[in-house]
C-alpha cells in the first residue's frame, strides 16, 4: 500500500481541481518505469479509468492506482509533498530504494 501525507492530499485535491478532475471520482495514478539516473522513475497522474492489471487502494482520502509491476518496488511508499528551499513537487518516500539520485526523482534497488 502507498500511504499519502495530509499536505500531498492537499496539494492532490488542488491540482486535481485546476485540471478537471475531481477526488472523491478520480483518482491518482502512480507507476515506475525504466529511466532516471538511478535506473527506474517515478510516475504520477490523474486518472478516471482503471486497467485489467491494476490495484486500487485508499488513503487519507485519496485512491491510488498502481499496476501490479509497480507495486512491487512501491510497497510501503509514503507520497509526500515538498514546498521547500530545494523545489516543490510530489517525493516518494520508499523504503525499497536502495538508492536515490539527487533530485529524488529516480531510484534503484
Amino acid at each position: 500500500m502507498i500511504k499519502v501525507s495530509e499536505h500531498a492530499k492537499n496539494k492532490i485535491r488542488t491540482l486535481m481541481d485546476e485540471e478537471g478532475f475531481n477526488l472523491d471520482e478520480h483518482f491518482v495514478r502512480v507507476g515506475v518505469k525504466s529511466g532516471g539516473c538511478s535506473g527506474l522513475s517515478y510516475e504520477l497522474n490523474f486518472d478516471q479509468e482503471e486497467q485489467d492489471n491494476d490495484k486500487i487502494f485508499e488513503d487519507n482520502g485519496v485512491r491510488i492506482a498502481v499496476n501490479k509491476q509497480s507495486f512491487l518496488y512501491l510497497v510501503g511508499t509514503t507520497l509526500e509533498f515538498s514546498g521547500g528551499l530545494n523545489g516543490k513537487g510530489f517525493v516518494f518516500n520508499n523504503p525499497n530504494a536502495e538508492r536515490t539520485c539527487g533530485c529524488g526523482e529516480s531510484f534503484s534497488l
